[in-house]
């Protein structure tokens, strides 16, 4: 393979990458936000944050892209085609993640809460002292599984023309006439990709779990206590 193509191969990398750290991001920023909104006591703010969550886990992300991309320019609106992408996938991903947010703030025992209400602290004050270091240590496993889930879902924008790996390794593929080597690569390079999420996450779990007194069952990359 020339120099050239391993180039492109690169460049398709760094735009996967960013789709991934990005749409992360921004995927967080909604799930917290919908998953905190379901537990308001306004009906309003519940309202709308159950039809973004229910509306949003129904809908392909592929169908959701297709719109941003296509669609919206129709009405006026033109995207850059990276947002568009990060933009596609993080309203996808931060559905299913407003529904982890909820889940693990529930999961804290209610005495917990009765004796913080005791103690006079406000209603934030329970939220970022005593419900989210322990909610958050729940949530890291669920939100590693949805991480990977977008990594895979980044190869979508190579439809709408977004020159990512998947996108790349196409042309590779055409160049070359190498079909089966051109798609063991790329199983490699987001295998390769997903197993560093991977670690990561696991990492990021231990020091939640460090943060509030409690152990993580030994897995991947984990050392067992001698």
């Amino acid at each position: 393979m020339s120099g050239g193509l391993w180039l492109r191969l690169l460049d398709g990398l760094l735009v996967t990458l960013q789709l991934t750290v990005y749409g992360a991001a921004l995927g967080l920023v909604f799930a917290f936000g919908a998953g905190l909104a379901r537990l308001s006591q306004s009906r309003v703010v519940r309202g709308l944050a159950f039809a973004y969550t229910e509306g949003f886990r129904g809908l392909p992300a592929l169908v959701v892209l297709f719109w941003l991309v296509f669609a919206l320019p129709s009405m006026g609106f033109q995207l850059e085609p990276l947002f568009a992408g990060v933009l596609a996938l993080s309203l996808n991903i931060g559905a299913y993640g407003a529904e982890v947010v909820r889940g693990a703030i529930l999961s804290v025992p209610t005495s917990q809460l009765e004796a913080a209400t005791a103690l006079n602290f406000t209603r934030w004050q329970r939220m970022r002292r005593i419900v989210l270091p322990q909610a958050s240590v729940s949530m890291v496993p669920p939100f590693g599984n949805l991480l990977i889930e977008l990594l895979k879902a980044t190869a979508l924008v190579s439809l709408v023309y977004l020159q990512d790996l998947t996108f790349q390794g196409q042309i590779v593929r055409a160049a070359t006439g190498n079909t089966a080597m051109t798609f063991l690569g790329l199983l490699v390079g987001y295998g390769v990709i997903a197993l560093i999420l991977t670690v990561i996450m696991r990492l990021v779990e231990r020091r939640a779990a460090a943060s509030v007194g409690r152990t993580v069952q030994p897995g991947l990359f984990t050392r067992r206590a001698a």
